[in-house]
């Protein structure tokens, strides 16, 4: 993951994760809705029809995280990092460590989506609690091995993870939360917004081994480390604004299909206002009085 590669592929995968929760809570909130539901795949998929009733983020997280656990071991082609121990060394000693790490990591978010496939596979009532506590899971190791990651590290890099690990925790404490309160708008958006952070600024980790400027970032150098958090603050601007374009394009989709969706009985209609029109004279008419009326 150390490299401009490493740190694109993951961080394109939880942009991903990242906009289908946005466009889930958005809906939902433009619905009223008191339960966020996750959209299924359709019964027949490329000409095959299903066995399992699979969400698409179940499907996302599995697809996804098996090509960053083999990118891992096998990117560049032609590398083998499978091999935990140095057995021709007399030491044994250890090697691959950085990508054992995003490996545990990555396997951990693969174990939440196989929990996902089989909750909703498999049990007559899907088990929710479950799902949030496989992902919080998930998220606190993300957080436990991006703190041991940069042990070793530059200045630099320590800063970055470190600012990697707040929205982490956070997304495992929402998802904590929500073990017990699954139905809460608010942390609904709490989670879409640190998972647009968490995403946009691994994107812009990719840019520290590619500079837009073609020159380097300096370790060494005070004023590079503090446009680092600079920039961590603007990615927290970032999320927000990404969110509500998000939500304002849900909110245009909604009432254009919803519009479109009344029954015929209950959209408007115009009147004929014809002087000789039958509908008009029936609306002018002025009751006649009654005996005994009132």
């Amino acid at each position: 993951m150390g490299t401009f590669e490493g740190h694109l592929l993951p961080g394109v995968g939880f942009l991903m994760l990242a906009v289908y929760y946005s466009l889930l809570t958005s809906l939902a909130l433009l619905r009223k809705q008191k339960v966020l539901k996750h959209p299924l795949l359709p019964k027949k998929l490329l000409g095959h029809r299903l066995l399992w009733k699979v969400s698409y983020e179940a499907l996302t997280k599995v697809v996804v995280l098996s090509i960053c656990i083999i990118d891992e071991y096998f990117y560049p082609p032609g590398v083998n990092r499978l091999k935990m121990i140095d057995w021709e060394d007399p030491r044994r000693v250890f090697i691959f460590k950085d990508n054992w790490e995003h490996v545990t990591m990555f396997g951990f978010f693969l174990l939440s989506g196989i929990v996902d496939i089989v909750s909703q596979a498999h049990l007559t009532r899907w088990s929710v609690k479950l799902e949030h506590a496989a992902e919080a899971l998930a998220f606190y190791v993300m957080v436990l091995l991006m703190i041991t990651h940069i042990e070793n590290k530059s200045a630099l890099e320590i800063r970055v993870h470190l600012l990697l690990v707040l929205p982490a925790f956070l997304l495992a404490l929402v998802l904590t939360v929500e073990i017990w309160i699954p139905d809460n708008a608010p942390l609904w958006v709490l989670k879409s917004w640190m998972a647009l952070v968490l995403s946009t600024w691994m994107m812009q980790i990719c840019e520290m081994y590619i500079p837009f400027t073609g020159q380097p970032w300096r370790a060494d150098n005070p004023v590079d480390l503090a446009f680092l958090t600079i920039f961590f603050c603007w990615h927290l601007a970032l999320g927000l604004a990404l969110f509500f374009t998000i939500y304002g394009l849900c909110s245009l989709w909604h009432c254009h299909h919803s519009s479109w969706t009344k029954p015929l009985e209950m959209r408007y209609q115009r009147c004929s206002m014809g002087s000789s029109g039958e509908e008009l004279e029936k609306l002018t008419a002025e009751p006649v009085p009654q005996n005994g009326g009132v």
